[in-house]
């Protein structure tokens, strides 16, 4: 474990040495009209041209009066051969004025991106869109936060699925504990209830609405057209299928032909909800996406293998069988858990310095102290796992056990114990820095 907290200290230089630009959410290029722009004569569209093809997002482009009328006959469409451009055309005969643009994309990582700018026909005076933005173009407190929260739990739940590792190859006699089935099913029940809830929630934080609209179908039909609802969806069956398997699996009776079989199903459906995650997130905002979203699956992989396995090497701890030997368990664990701790340190480097805009945004935004807060989290996890793994290796009976040896080996387990729970609570920690990380921009 020093080795690892040696390469994490070298990873965190060639952070902090090496940080290069990264790519922020979509962005607004140009507009026709532009901002502030004085037209002798109506337009008959306005357009909008983006810094990422984001599709055609309904309702994402809205013109209206100073009076608050909408002008634009919608819908939104591209009008030429760029798919980066998207327009919405304006009613015939519009009279001198000023006019509002107001628009609201939601980026390719699921988080929407909203402003206006204002044009004026005629020789009126410009007033500018400045103070006049609706309320549909800022994100509403409590559906922010319970989307947060939502983020949170699903997180929580993937890690409690992740323990699946740590049952199969380090103690296979967890398939007969009710304890350490129902660990797993309250994982499954996590993803599938917090995918719902970011379901029905994204259409009220797309558009800025509160938790009143969660239930409009219009929102509901919007977050279906876009890939992030698609991709919900597809995260949602795939951990029913791996409800539907975990039982199988466990049975303790399983023929070694149909437990391999399951194996690979549960490898497969695990993926596919991994990849649900990295596919929604900030590596997607990333040109070379294949190296991000390919981080990011390691990234998260490795942390739900890491502290799943924590979790149920902690409640096997609490209240272990009369006649189990833990120790080999624990150091079965322990290496699966050395190659994890590198996994999530070289990946979320890889991460960093793909996402990170500039080293001084390490210390000048909200996300670069989150990521600090997140690094030093992981730091003080790695020191605590050191600690259990010289436990775990004096908790190893010799052959011939002196006199008193017991007596030793139930003081290293009790100290074991409680590393165990340490890491376990500090993991928790380390999740809701991550849930809040995936909702804030890189920039911010």
């Amino acid at each position: 474990m020093k080795r690892a907290l040696a390469l994490l200290a070298f990873l965190i230089g060639w952070l902090v040495l090496g940080a290069t630009p990264a790519f922020a959410h979509v962005e607004i290029v140009s507009s026709t009209p532009g901002d502030g722009a004085r037209l002798s004569a109506a337009p008959s569209l306005v357009s909008v041209t983006l810094s990422e093809n984001v599709g055609i997002q309904p309702g994402s482009i809205k013109v209206v009066d100073l009076e608050g009328r909408q002008v634009d006959t919608g819908p939104v469409f591209q009008p030429g051969e760029a798919a980066e451009q998207v327009a919405v055309r304006l009613k015939p005969g519009l009279p001198d004025g000023t006019y509002l643009v107001e628009y609201a994309f939601v980026s390719a990582d699921s988080h929407p991106v909203r402003g206006t700018f204002a044009f004026v026909v005629g020789t009126g005076p410009m007033v500018t869109s400045a103070g006049a933005v609706s309320a549909a173009t800022g994100t509403d407190a409590a559906v922010d936060a319970v989307s947060t929260g939502a983020r949170w739990l699903a997180y929580l739940g993937v890690v409690l699925l992740g323990g699946l590792a740590f049952v199969v190859l380090c103690r296979p006699a967890a398939r007969a504990d009710p304890r350490a089935r129902r660990l797993l099913r309250w994982g499954a029940g996590l993803v599938a209830a917090t995918t719902v809830a970011a379901f029905v929630l994204q259409g009220p934080y797309a558009a800025g609405r509160n938790l009143e609209a969660v239930f409009d179908t219009r929102l509901l039909a919007d977050t279906l057209r876009v890939a992030y609802g698609k991709l919900l969806l597809l995260r949602l069956a795939a951990v029913a299928v791996l409800a539907l398997l975990l039982p199988r699996l466990l049975r303790p009776d399983l023929p070694e032909r149909l437990r391999s079989r399951y194996e690979n199903l549960a490898v497969v459906t695990g993926f596919l909800v991994l990849l649900t995650f990295s596919a929604t997130g900030h590596p997607v905002t990333d040109p070379i996406i294949f190296v991000s979203v390919s981080a990011d699956l390691v990234h998260f992989g490795a942390i739900a293998v890491w502290a799943g396995g924590l979790a149920q090497l902690a409640l096997c701890l609490h209240r272990p069988a009369a006649d189990e030997d833990l120790a080999p368990v624990a150091t079965r664990f322990s290496r699966i858990a050395g190659g994890a701790v590198t996994a999530i340190a070289l990946s979320g480097t890889v991460l960093a310095l793909r996402i990170m805009p500039s080293l001084p945004s390490l210390w000048t935004t909200r996300f670069g102290l989150l990521v600090l807060l997140k690094i030093a989290g992981f730091a003080v996890l790695l020191a605590v796992a050191s600690r259990s793994r010289r436990a775990v290796r004096r908790s190893l009976t010799p052959a011939a056990p002196p006199e008193g040896a017991t007596k030793t080996v139930t003081a290293d387990l009790r100290r074991l114990r409680q590393a165990v729970v340490v890491e376990v609570l500090l993991s928790v920690v380390v999740l809701a820095l991550a849930a809040l990380l995936t909702v804030t921009p890189p920039s911010g």
